[in-house]
């Protein structure tokens, strides 16, 4: 097996060379005129270009790097999340290719424009050297496209900054300098990606990546127990994951606390490697949106990096899956940093991605619907910066700024009017006076605690997977609008602040792949026996909805949802459902771990919950152990050795193969 790179420090200044190489591309196509026609919207050019894309900047400063969208709009970038407060400059070093006039363009968007919601809040200044250009980004267009930013007079070298105006998320993916001045680029997703890797000089064909045994897409809680199982039985593994951090939504990115029973009878040792991942935190109610040390990304990591037989590839993204007589060959995964393509050949695949994204790639059949979906959430919490101990431990982008404020006893905490958010100045919401939602009881009249917690989702009606970056911008225009309302219209909390929220949305429904068996709510309800055990069920038939209270007026605005949680939703447990779920029933070489696994709507309520998909993932490591040594397929599993795969769920989880 060949040794992939090694997994990219996303804090390294080797960055640099990345931009190095996109401004020595750019000579090389003064010998491509004919290859640029076309890029460039019908406009040949001869001229030097310099292309920076955001994400590879030396110094990102306050500016995070958002990936969730770059399957619709091509490209990670990078995002001013920094809740009112304008974030901390991203600054390069670039050389061009020769000394000169160029023309300036920023691929950016008015992120409010879709609602027609005035006042542009993600305004940003583009510096060369030090100097701003006359345009402001961030201003103009519902869509992402490249805005004009006029002329500028470089020399060979020069600093860009990135400097954000307001801290409501403004957003950047790339900027393109050209000497021929009447040059526009294209905004066609397909062509930008070609023109986009010709100047930066990147190899039409992936690396080799390697071959495994399996080969896991999604580090969220099923795909890290997947890999960390599969690999204790043996088994080469690579883990494929599109953010620099494993858990998915129980990792501190988005802060959705894990719950769902583990080690129940009679396999008592099914869930010891989700218990291994997860913090000695003792269960104490709702911890959405805690502090990032509840969710522990480092143990997660650390656990995984013990295993010698899993190959981690954090920061990538599977953007194409190959294919052939109905089995998957190799899974293609880009750098959202450096934008290097790997492939990764395997005999078994497993998609833990949660949106099936490996499984839609293949052609898996799959089931799902737009409409009176389950929504997103985007968790958010406040703080007191009257409150020393609160202010000791912000995670705020600005704590230096708020800890002397502190300490020079200026407390005050002031929020600008919010014309763009949704207005919820004459509205009821959770957190308002009078108002609260399915929170928890111990915690229900706490006005702070309904602000941010599970049931602030949003997406109802929308695409979880083509509209996310639309889904989680409403969450925002919801957040920002209720804190506006309870600062400047209620006059409450003067010396409170936003102290965190998620920029990565928490999803909770999208494509589901279809195995064997369909798994139904009615199942639970009636305790349908399979004769194929394999995970236990514990949370209810948990489906969200808009919450009726809260919806008037807001059509297609949403933002607060209602869990059915009545009696009639609630089953005897632990249910144990069937393996039969868990492999794809067209193609032959694929599992599947997670919230899309096969079951209908209903069946989705109880499985979702991430502790239960950890035992999923332990499950998948198993059987794709069995396939191997039995040289079988994963309905083979189920079909002739479902005793053995018995006899390794009673393995405890520490166990490994010698």
């Amino acid at each position: 097996m060949s040794t992939p790179d090694p997994p990219v420090d996303f804090r390294d200044v080797s960055r640099r060379q990345f931009i190095g190489t996109a401004s020595a591309t750019a000579l090389s196509l003064l010998a491509m005129r004919s290859g640029l026609a076309s890029f460039d919207n019908g406009t040949t050019s001869s001229s030097e270009f310099l292309f920076v894309e955001a994400e590879g900047f030396t110094h990102r400063g306050g500016w995070e790097l958002d990936q969730q969208s770059m399957d619709q709009m091509g490209s990670p970038y990078l995002l001013a999340h920094g809740l009112g407060i304008p974030v901390a400059d991203a600054v390069t070093d670039v050389a061009f290719p020769s000394a000169g006039t160029y023309r300036v363009w920023v691929r950016t968007r008015d992120w409010v424009a879709p609602w027609n919601a005035p006042g542009a809040p993600g305004k940003f200044q583009l510096l060369i050297d030090g100097k701003p250009l006359a345009i402001t980004f961030g201003t103009e267009g519902a869509a992402w496209h490249w805005q004009d930013g006029g002329t500028v007079v470089v020399g060979e070298r020069a600093n860009l900054t990135l400097h954000d105006l307001t801290g409501f998320e403004g957003r950047c993916e790339a900027i393109l300098f050209c000497k021929d001045t009447e040059f526009k680029p294209t905004n066609d997703v397909a062509a930008l990606t070609m023109f986009r890797r010709r100047l930066l000089g990147l190899p039409d064909q992936p690396d080799d990546g390697g071959e495994f045994d399996l080969v896991v897409v999604g580090g969220g809680l099923a795909g890290t127990c997947a890999a960390i199982s599969a690999a204790r039985q043996g088994l080469t593994v690579a883990l494929v994951q599109d953010r620099p951090v494993l858990g998915g939504n129980g990792s501190s990115e988005v802060r959705v606390w894990p719950v769902g029973r583990t080690r129940q009878d009679p396999f008592p040792h099914l869930g010891e490697i989700v218990e291994e991942l997860l913090p000695d935190i003792p269960e104490r109610g709702s911890m959405n949106g805690s502090a990032a040390a509840n969710f522990d990304d480092a143990r997660k990591l650390t656990v995984v990096e013990k295993e010698p037989r899993i190959t981690p590839f954090l920061g990538h993204r599977a953007i194409a899956t190959e294919t052939a007589n109905n089995a998957i060959i190799a899974v293609v995964a880009q750098s959202i940093v450096t934008g290097r393509r790997v492939r990764l050949r395997g005999r078994l695949f497993a998609d833990c991605t949660g949106d099936a994204i490996i499984g839609h790639q293949a052609g898996a059949d799959y089931e799902f619907a737009v409409g009176n979906n389950m929504g997103s959430s985007n968790l958010w919490s406040t703080l007191d910066a009257s409150q020393e101990q609160e202010v000791l431990q912000c995670e705020c982008k600005d704590k230096d700024a708020l800890t002397t404020a502190f300490q020079v006893g200026k407390t005050a905490q002031p929020f600008p009017r919010c014309p763009w958010a949704i207005d919820l100045s004459n509205k009821p919401f959770p957190g308002r006076a009078g108002h609260t939602a399915q929170a928890h009881p111990a915690r229900r009249h706490e006005p702070l605690a309904n602000l941010g917690d599970w049931f602030w989702e949003s997406g109802f009606d929308k695409n979880p997977i083509e509209d996310i970056e639309l889904i989680r911008d409403l969450n925002f225009r919801a957040m920002y609008g209720a804190w506006d309302a309870l600062k400047n219209v209620d006059g409450l909390y003067p010396n409170h602040r936003l102290g965190w929220a998620a920029f990565i949305a928490g999803k909770r429904e999208s494509r589901r792949l279809l195995g064997d068996v369909v798994l139904d709510g009615d199942d639970f309800l009636k305790g349908t026996a399979f004769e194929d055990p394999a995970y236990p069920c514990t949370w209810p038939i948990d489906l969200h909805s808009a919450h009726p209270e809260f919806s008037k007026d807001l059509e297609s605005e949403q933002f607060i949802s209602k869990a059915s949680l009545s009696p009639e939703y609630h089953y005897n447990g632990p249910y144990w459902a069937p393996y039969r779920t868990l492999y794809s029933r067209n193609i032959t070489n694929l599992f599947m771990a997670g919230r899309n696994i096969s079951v209908t709507k209903t069946g989705l309520g109880p499985v979702r919950v991430m502790k239960t998909c950890g035992m999923m993932g332990e499950i998948v490591g198993k059987a794709a152990a069995i396939c191997v040594r039995e040289q079988t397929t994963p309905r083979g599993v189920g079909e002739k050795h479902y005793a053995g795969l018995q006899e390794l769920m009673k393995q405890a989880g520490r166990h490994r193969v010698s």
